[in-house]
């Protein structure tokens, strides 16, 4: 589903990416997981195609097409979701007419009709339910005014609604408490599916014990240096990430 190549890329033109190399397959759930400043924000940025980034060499193919071929607006419509580690808010925007554009957009893409209002209400009303996203937040501008918790759970409602192809969620688990980060990873795991594939950026193992990936991945000064299946997770929380980035340097 998502092939990258010896991406290299960089901000304000300091090189972030250095030859980040992943394979990821329909229905996998890969997480990556390393220190501040190694890279992992970037790479979810680069992918959804954030300008603020530049993509200095290097290739990568979402089901067979080339990405960086493609705008930020094309990706999204392709099946390519980013939950972002801060969600940002969109006064003004009703959260349910949001939703409803977006996936209309999509369908649209793949050649689908629009959505009809009776299936979209419910829909929206049985994802919300997935993640304890309270109705009074559905008619609410996007994430304007939201508690930190109710934006994460509100970004797992908008990947449960649009139902794409490929979720990167980054950071979804940070400044959650156990009640909030239960019901984020429950979404995940109720939208797991052999078409559809996760990419998970995180610190911490914890998210880890309730999304259960098939590889994780260490990511230290923007290089992918171990893979490993979820032992790999619980090595680090036991060791810290010092030891990769002494592995990585020598």
């Amino acid at each position: 589903m998502l092939r990258i190549e010896d991406l290299h890329a960089s901000v304000a033109e300091t090189p972030i990416l250095k030859g980040v190399q992943l394979s990821i397959g329909p229905g996998e759930v890969h997480a990556i997981m390393g220190p501040n400043g190694s890279g992992k924000s970037t790479l979810s940025k680069v992918l959804a195609g954030d300008e603020s980034y530049t993509v200095e060499s290097g290739r990568v193919d979402f089901e067979g097409q080339n990405l960086f071929e493609m705008p930020p607006e094309e990706r999204a419509r392709a099946g390519l979701f980013l939950g972002f580690q801060y969600p940002v808010e969109i006064p003004g925007v009703n959260n349910s007419y949001f939703l409803k554009a977006a996936l209309n957009a999509a369908r649209a893409a793949r050649g689908e009709p629009e959505i009809d209002p009776v299936s979209f209400l419910k829909r929206v009303r049985e994802r919300a339910q997935w993640v304890g996203l309270d109705d009074s937040l559905l008619k609410r501008p996007v994430n304007a005014g939201f508690s930190g918790g109710e934006k994460k759970r509100n970004e797992i409602f908008h990947l449960a609604v649009l139902e794409p192809r490929l979720a990167i969620l980054d950071e979804t688990d940070s400044g959650l408490d156990i009640d909030a980060l239960r019901a984020v990873a429950d979404g995940v795991n109720r939208m797991r599916d052999p078409q559809r594939s996760f990419l998970l950026i995180t610190h911490y193992q914890r998210l880890l014990s309730y999304i259960e990936p098939d590889y994780v991945h260490v990511m230290v000064r923007g290089q992918i240096v171990r893979s490993g299946g979820k032992e790999l997770a619980a090595e680090l929380e036991r060791s810290g990430y010092a030891a990769f980035e002494d592995e990585e340097a020598a």
